[in-house]
Order: C-alpha cells, then structure tokens, then sequence
C-alpha cells in the first residue's frame, strides 16, 4: 500500500485525544493515510468537495476534503452518493482551530459497494417509525448508529463488573419445563408436526426467566449471573413490552434483602458510569435529540443514596396525595394494590426526589420463590424505582426455609414440576438473594429512548416479524 498507513478513525481520534508520548509520535507519523468506509454525505460547491465518511469504528464520522475531478475510473468522487462504500487514500492533516480536528485531504479513492438510487436514506432527520420499517438499515442513521453502540458498552459493563466482583457466568438453558414466574405467558415449543409430546416428550416452552435455573449454581458458586434473551408471550402493545429480551439475572448465597439491594445499587451505578465514560459521544448526542435533561438525571443517580420505603408507607402517601387532591388515572388507593408505574413515578420523582427501594409487598403480589416475613403476610422483596422510568429492577431474598417453600409451591400448582427446585433446599440450602433487571429496559434508561423497539435491533413484538 506503497506508504499510506491504514488507520480508522477511531484510532485518529484516540491518538489526538492521548496526551502519552507514544501517540504523539504515532498520529506525527500518520502523514499518508489509507481509510475505508461509508459516505454519510457528499457536498460538492464546484471547486472544492466534502464527504462525511464513518468507518464504523466510533460514533464520530471523518471529513474528507477532495478538489478537482478526482476519478475511479470513469466515476468521480463528486458523484459518489449517500451510503457508497468506498476506500481513501490521502493526507492527515490536523485542524485544531476548525470544527473538526483533523481532515483527510483525498488524492485517490476506490467505489468499493456502490448504492442504488432507491436508498432510503438521506441527509435528513427520519421518523423513527420510518426507521423501524427498514431495520436492516437504520443502523446507519446517527440515533440507531449511537443506540447500538452504547447497546455494545453497557453490555460489556454487566460483564465487567460482575466478573470483577467474582461472580460465575452462567448460561441457563432457552428451552425449559417450567414457566418460572407461573404468569402462563409463555411460547410454546413444537416440532413441524405440531406436537407438544414428539421431541423432549412432554409440552416445553421458551424460558421466561434464567433465575430457577441459576439458582442452583449459586449453591456450589455462590455469586453466578445470567445474562442472556427471555421470551414473554404477551400481546402488551405498549412501548416497554417487548415478546423477547434480554435478563441480567444475579443470585448470590449467604445474603439477604439488604445485600442484594447493595448490590443492585453497586451494579447500576457502575454501569451508569461505565457508559457516562465510555460513550460520550452517545451520550452527548442523545442529551442534544433525545432527552435534554439525559446526562444531568444519569449523573444524579451515580451520585444519589438509594432509599428504601415499605409498601406499606408506599401505600400511605399515595393516599395522602390522593387525599391532597392530587389526581391519579387510578385514585383507588388500599394495600394489597399492586403499584402502577403512575404511582412509582409519583414515590420516586415526587416523594422521594430520586431512586428508592420499596420493600415488604404483600406476598400476593409476588412470585413463589420469595421469602415470606415474619408478619406472616408480606415478602422481602424488593423494586427499584428511579425518576421518569418508574420500577427498573426487581429482587428478592429467597425462601430458603424448605416447608415453607414446599407450602407456597404447593398453593402455586408447581411443586410436583419443580421438584428438582426444591432440592436446593433439602441439600445444603443456605440465605440467598437475587434480582432481574430488564437490559432493554436499562437502555432506554441510559439512552432516554421511550420504547423499546428502539434500542433492539431486531424488535420482536406482537407485531408481524418482517426480519
């Protein structure tokens, strides 16, 4: 490649960035440059030419600057259009004083992928139901391009940290005999011939939860997550449903209700940060179109205390508020209700004035597994509730105590299925905990985006699947 060095423009934007001396001699030997990727826009002015080019490496695109009829063959670079591929190469030269801090000044460039005229994308702002239509796609518009990224870093966050923490990944299976949560939306899994009995002789379906499954590891790892998709089969044609998704799953042996809210608290505010640091860019971007007040909330949870709030004084200010002639679409207050995200939004943005366990809920509003209090009719669980999202994280303390459990199974309908649950308590079972936090709920979180096809990238809803 005669004397021009490949480089991406990631690399560009880390070697002026770096103060160390080993790229300050890297970018002062980047002269000649050779650059692939893809024309985000071409505007020629006659006498002088600019393309905007992103090589996918960073959210940040590169200027080529060109002059004159540059050609590949009979093509010339002035006619290249939105979205060709192409290869560069040219001069590095750094501009400290412009916009942008360096540009690529083109000497000859190769049409690697031309582009149809029918592209369905130009340079303008697209509605994001038009970008939904043409997924395969709208990883090149500068929203979904800033989406997958941060998608990208925050799941190396849930990774980090918890390897970091000495917990065990655990890969629990997609396809299983129980429906965990017992709510009865679930796919069913079937062989062409449509039936339920063929393959694994009885009816299975797709998980709905890894945590059952994890559990047991907890019991000879005793820190282990899951992470990994979960399919719910509910026609929620809401914006924060989604039929299949992703599940961070802990679950951590000798611990009750007040370490997993620790650790809940540790992991969010790492992940948080770890996107605050990592995807600036992003970050920046999305506080500028999506949600102005974006990096200002984010850095307020990394910096807040997480409260905790009994149900039951849940329940008494929302009927004080109630009483205060605040109106809520559901003004029918009691204990024993189960909490609409009106009602959470209204603890965490109003009472509280930020993010805030409630605790102890009616053991009829909670799944199985779930230790019971002493009081006899409340649960040590717990949801995180933080500004403008409502409920983002949901644990419990376990019951590890087996008549109990073994009693609660029973009511459930579950225990003769879930037999092999039960031994994690008739073997050496111990106090433990755990939580689920909803990675596609977490995105919209940290990327302020209000639904949850937008942070997929092949959403699979209720809706026909085109992908």
């Amino acid at each position: 490649m005669e004397d021009y060095k490949s480089v991406t423009i990631c690399d560009i934007y880390s070697f002026i960035n770096s103060n160390d001396e080993e790229s300050k001699n890297i970018l002062s030997s980047l002269n000649k440059v050779f650059i692939e990727g893809w024309v985000r826009t071409n505007r020629d002015s006659g006498s002088i030419g600019f393309i905007a080019i992103n090589d996918g490496t960073c959210f940040k695109n590169a200027q080529l600057v060109y002059s004159g009829n540059i050609k590949d063959g009979d093509y010339e670079l002035s006619h290249v259009n939105t979205g060709a591929a192409i290869a560069v190469k040219g001069e590095l030269v750094l501009t400290p004083t412009m916009k942008q801090p360096f540009e690529i000044r083109v000497e000859s460039f190769e049409l690697v992928g031309d582009v149809d005229p029918s592209y369905p994308l130009q340079k303008k702002r697209h509605s994001v139901e038009f970008l939904r239509d043409i997924a395969h796609l709208r990883g090149r518009a500068n929203m979904f391009n800033a989406v997958f990224r941060v998608r990208n870093a925050m799941s190396m966050a849930i990774h980090t940290f918890f390897q970091s923490e000495g917990f065990m990944y655990v890969h629990t299976p997609i396809i299983t005999g129980n429906d965990a949560e017992g709510a009865g939306s679930t796919f069913s899994v079937v062989t062409k011939d449509k039936d339920p009995n063929s393959f694994y002789g009885k009816p299975v379906i797709m998980n709905v939860s890894g945590q059952l499954h994890v559990e047991t590891f907890a019991m000879c790892f005793r820190d282990v997550y899951t992470f990994g998709p979960t399919f719910r089969a509910e026609h929620s044609n809401t914006t924060r449903h989604a039929s299949e998704f992703w599940m961070i799953e802990p679950e951590i042996a000798f611990a009750d209700l007040e370490d997993d809210m620790n650790l809940i608290e540790a992991s969010l505010k790492f992940c948080i940060n770890y996107a605050l640091n990592e995807c600036k860019d992003e970050l920046e971007f999305f506080n500028n179109f999506v949600d102005k007040t974006l990096i200002e909330r984010l850095t307020a949870v990394v910096n807040s205390d997480f409260k905790r709030m009994p149900y039951t004084e849940a329940i008494e200010k929302l009927q004080e508020a109630v009483k205060n002639g605040h109106k809520f679409e559901n003004n029918n207050i009691y204990w024993g209700m189960d909490l609409q995200s009106e009602h959470e939004r209204y603890i965490t943005e109003q009472i509280v004035k930020g993010p805030v366990f409630v605790i102890d809920y009616p053991e009829e509003l909670k799944a199985f597994y779930m230790r019971r209090n002493d009081d006899g009719k409340t649960v040590a669980a717990c949801d995180l509730l933080v500004p403008y999202v409502g409920e983002l994280v949901g644990g419990s303390q376990r019951e590890e105590r087996y008549d109990i459990l073994k009693e609660k199974m029973e009511k459930a309908g579950n225990d003769k299925e879930l037999d092999w649950y039960l031994d994690t308590r008739r073997y050496g079972g111990c106090p433990h905990a755990g939580f689920g936090i909803g990675f596609d709920r977490l995105l919209m979180y940290v990327t302020g985006i209000s639904n949850i096809r937008d942070v997929q990238p092949f959403p699979r809803t209720s809706d026909p699947i085109k992908y």
